[in-house]
């Protein structure tokens, strides 16, 4: 789960992380007003989910409260497009107004999950900023990573090693040490799989400051954090995807155009696989969970086919726990709900799955039932040829 940087700014101060002064705003004049209790000089800054921003002209530095206001009411409304957003772009609803700093040195930190080895990983640069990626792929001796261990948690000693590693000494490198205990005191008291500070900066006053900030909750520890579904902007989200959470489905849209329904994450991850290596393009990830209902296979058809990018629908179902006729059920009422004219693939194997075969057979949809991924991938894909030859 995502949120907006001004929220995680927020969160940052409530752990004793240093930040810039701001305020968000939702209008033009608010813009104006914030900037005038910045005393003018100061930064306006896009929030959307999505980094990048500064390169798509989503942050702009300004020098007097109406210069403020006219960049502000050129921001509000644009669709941001960055590497991070795709080709559609983000909309900009809400402007973060923070203070002007005079920036002496720029550092990147950030503490994630490696799913490697199934821990935290604390990766620190001397040089941050927006060419991070860049630095990362450029220059890998730049980057500083240390893996946490679990049970004994980050020590001083090794924070110190990190900040000793950024070039910093005395003071500075003990206000350091503390921040990034801090940060990781925060990432396990919230449940974060990422925290991130992209610059930290040494300023000219001597003093350090998380100048932006992105935070990643686990959605697996939602439960544990009902306030957070209160921090959540729906305008950044695709609609399918909330659509998708009331039915607690995963669903992660794509850019392709075969929409694919599959239980379990492995497999669906694998089907994936196959499709693109059959030349396919999935146009999402659904996974519907292993004990899925005929009313939740039914909605995450429905799902697929409001999808406007979705030319065919490949479904990999192995029956284990979930009957292969609920699933055909299911897959039929959707379709006649939408009149669905779409070539449909089906892959279904395990309890009741000839009975599914045989109502799929006798619905007059346009459906093909295989034995296998591999020939259920190929045959979508020829389907689809065949469909727009």
């Amino acid at each position: 789960m995502n949120i907006h940087e001004y929220q995680a700014k927020e969160i940052f101060s409530a752990f004793d992380i240093p930040v810039p002064r701001g305020r968000v705003t939702l209008t033009a004049d608010q813009v104006e007003r914030a900037a005038k209790m910045m005393g003018g000089h100061c930064v306006i800054k896009a929030q959307i989910y999505a980094g990048g921003r500064g390169k798509a002209g989503g942050v702009q530095v300004v020098h007097h409260p109406e210069q403020a206001h006219e960049a502000a009411k050129e921001m509000f409304g644009k669709r941001l497009i960055t590497p991070q957003t795709g080709p559609e772009g983000l909309k900009v609803r809400r402007i973060l107004v923070e203070e002007a700093v005079g920036i002496a040195r720029e550092f990147y930190l950030s503490i994630t999950l490696d799913r490697a080895t199934s821990r935290y990983c604390l990766i620190a640069s001397a040089d941050g900023g927006v060419d991070i990626e860049e630095t990362a792929v450029k220059h890998p001796e730049k980057i500083l990573k240390l893996t946490i261990d679990p049970f004994t948690g980050l020590r001083s000693h090794q924070a110190r090693r990190i900040a000793l590693g950024l070039g910093l000494k005395g003071s500075l490198c003990e206000d350091c040490v503390q921040l990034i205990l801090n940060l990781y005191r925060m990432l396990l008291e919230k449940d974060c799989s990422l925290v991130e500070i992209n610059p930290l900066v040494v300023t000219k006053a001597g003093w350090l400051l998380a100048m932006d900030g992105k935070i990643n909750f686990d959605d697996n520890a939602l439960f544990r954090h009902w306030e957070y579904h209160d921090l959540q902007d729906y305008s950044q989200m695709d609609p399918l995807e909330i659509n998708a959470g009331k039915f607690d489905l995963s669903y992660i849209k794509l850019t392709g155009n075969i929409g694919c329904m599959v239980n379990g994450a492995g497999l669906a991850m694998a089907t994936l696989d196959v499709l693109k290596e059959n030349g396919g393009e999935p146009a999402n990830f659904l996974d519907v969970g292993g004990g899925a209902t005929r009313e939740k296979v039914a909605e995450a058809f429905k799902i697929i086919l409001q999808d406007r990018d979705v030319r065919g629908v490949f479904v990999n179902i192995f029956g284990g726990i979930m009957r292969c006729d609920v699933i055909a059920q299911g897959i039929i009422e959707a379709a006649a709900e939408f009149h669905c004219t779409l070539p449909i693939m089906v892959r279904m194997d395990g309890s009741q799955v000839e009975e599914g075969k045989q109502l799929l057979l006798e619905s007059g949809l346009n459906v093909r039932c295989v034995d296998t991924l591999g020939d259920g991938a190929a045959g979508i894909v020829k389907m689809l040829a065949q469909a727009e030859a």
